[in-house]
């Protein structure tokens, strides 16, 4: 009798592991239904925990309906799978992925897109419509800048409009998207907005607004992950102010230029030179470049710019150098350089001059009139 019971407690309990982990399977899982006007056969899911593996999907004429691992609450990205071939594409959607649950995600033209489905992301478009009402303001003063600059106003005009009404603007949005905290913290789904607040102290008050269920529940990855990533990046704008900061000594590197040929920074010792991180993908890099040219003329022989190319092909980086006819000095800059990393790069474009003892002048990030007010001052 109890050789027999034993029998029938490990069949029993066989039995019960063996609906543990079905359930455990099936409550890993995430279903998704897209239906993506003008999109095509196939659709590719990046993890952002996991991007080096993506997964790609059948589907026919921009309609899908697949199961896809999640081990955790995570962010996930549905693609064209030609951006894993560092193509360009306007299908590009951010979902947080959900294990156990079912996402819908809609899109009538490449403008916008809706994310609804189980009760989850019932939640996640409710507070989605909320969001994108709270950011119509800064959605239309950032067009408006754009604008200008289409219209011919000088980037130096743009920029101080910008930089006297952004301030108010951020801080309306600021306070709406603490409303819509408030209101929504018992849903989970407003974890996945968290990302919209920029300053970490501000994002910890919007943790601590949240339900403790919701705080300490399930989608405690998402909100996490992203204090995690603006404490690091916080973290990393403080180094790399340290290694930007003017009179110090410009890390040395070799890399090869457009013909194939080793070029190093410190072959241009005894010159001002100016390092330009950029990449044809970079919109404000491209847009930078007839201004570039015609103060590379204007001072011509009194400085030069090494241009490092980042995150391109290698053909690409060669083909936008031939069609921007970039007359300057350019080198390649492979993914497992160490540059990016020995000058703290942390946005596109980077300008970092240098003087002609090889001791950092100035760093400058982004398009700014600033670079060429300095040219001026140094070299008038």
């Amino acid at each position: 009798m109890k050789t027999i019971r034993l029998l029938k407690k490990n069949f029993l309990g066989l039995m019960m592991a063996m609906v543990v982990a079905s359930c455990t399977a099936a409550e890993s899982k995430l279903h998704v239904k897209m239906n993506i006007k003008g999109m095509g056969d196939s659709v590719a899911v990046v993890s952002i925990a996991d991007r080096e593996n993506p997964q790609t999907f059948a589907g026919k004429q921009g309609v899908f309906d697949f199961e896809v691992d999640v081990p955790q609450v995570t962010m996930y990205l549905l693609v064209d799978p030609c951006v894993l071939r560092g193509e360009r594409s306007a299908y590009r959607f951010q979902i947080p992925a959900v294990p156990g649950e079912e996402v819908v995600v809609t899109s009538e033209n490449e403008s916008r897109y809706d994310v609804t489905g189980s009760k989850f992301y019932a939640q996640f478009h409710e507070i989605d419509l909320a969001v994108e009402e709270a950011q119509k303001e800064s959605k239309a003063f950032t067009q408006k800048c754009m604008d200008m600059l289409q219209k011919g106003v000088s980037q130096d005009s743009v920029m101080k409009v910008y930089n006297a009404d952004m301030p108010a603007i951020s801080q309306r949005f600021a306070k709406a998207m603490t409303d819509i905290v408030k209101t929504h913290s018992k849903d989970e789904a407003i974890t996945a907005f968290l990302t919209e607040f920029e300053d970490v102290d501000q994002l910890k008050a919007a943790v601590a607004l949240l339900s403790p269920e919701v705080r300490e529940g399930r989608t405690k990855p998402l909100y996490q992950f992203i204090l995690d990533q603006v404490e690091a990046q916080q973290k990393a704008e403080q180094e790399a102010s340290q290694k930007q900061n003017a009179g110090v000594e410009a890390p040395d590197f070799t890399l090869n230029d457009i013909n194939g040929k080793p070029l190093s920074l410190s072959s241009l010792r005894g010159k001002y030179v100016i390092i330009d991180f950029w990449g044809s993908w970079c919109g404000w890099c491209i847009k930078g470049f007839p201004e570039m040219k015609n103060y590379y003329q204007k001072y011509k022989g009194k400085y030069e710019i090494l241009g490092v190319d980042c995150n391109d092909p290698e053909q690409k980086w060669k083909d936008a150098v031939r069609q921007y006819e970039l007359p300057w000095l350019h080198v390649y800059n492979p993914r497992n350089s160490t540059v990016l990393a020995d000058y703290g790069i942390q946005g596109f474009p980077t300008k970092i001059v240098v003087g002609p003892d090889g001791k950092i002048v100035k760093t400058i990030v982004g398009e700014s009139p600033e670079f060429y007010t300095l040219l001026d001052e140094l070299f008038k």
